[in-house]
C-alpha cells in the first residue's frame, strides 16, 4: 500500500487537466493525491515506462485519436506490469460495446461522461 496516490489521466481534451485539478483540488493540497496527465495513448505507455517502479492508477478516456483507450488498455495488460495498475475506463458514450470491450480487456472499473466526480473520488479512494 503507498501513502500517496498517483493517477494518470489519459485525455485527449487537455481541458480535462483543468477539471480535475479544480475537483481534486483538495486532494491534491494535502498530498493525498498526485495527478499526471497525458494526451494520447501513446504519451501514456511512454509515460508508464518511465514510472514502472511506481504505483499508478490509470484513468483513461476510450475515444481518442491514434490509440484509443482500449488498445491502451490491451497494451498495458500485455506488459504485464508488477504491480498490474488498476486501470479505469471513460467513455463519451454509456454504449453495451465498449463497456464489454473494456472489461474483457481487463478494465478494472468504468466511468461514463460527463464525469460524476463524487463516485469517481470514492472509487479512487477505495482504490488507495
Amino acid at each position: 500500500n503507498f501513502d500517496r496516490m498517483k493517477v494518470l489521466v489519459v485525455d485527449d481534451e487537455r481541458d480535462v487537466q483543468l477539471l480535475f485539478e479544480q475537483r481534486f483540488r483538495r486532494e491534491i493540497r494535502s498530498g493525498e493525491m498526485q495527478f499526471d496527465f497525458t494526451f494520447s495513448g501513446e504519451e501514456a505507455l511512454q509515460y508508464l515506462s518511465i514510472h514502472e517502479q511506481k504505483e499508478v492508477l490509470v484513468l483513461s478516456d476510450i475515444n481518442m485519436p491514434g490509440m484509443s483507450g482500449l488498445e491502451l488498455l490491451a497494451q498495458i495488460r500485455q506488459k504485464q506490469l508488477r504491480p498490474p495498475p488498476v486501470v479505469m475506463m471513460i467513455t463519451a458514450y454509456g454504449d453495451a460495446d465498449n463497456y464489454n470491450a473494456a472489461i474483457k480487456l481487463g478494465a478494472n472499473d468504468f466511468f461514463t461522461k460527463p464525469l460524476d466526480f463524487s463516485i469517481l473520488k470514492e472509487k479512487l479512494k477505495a482504490v488507495s
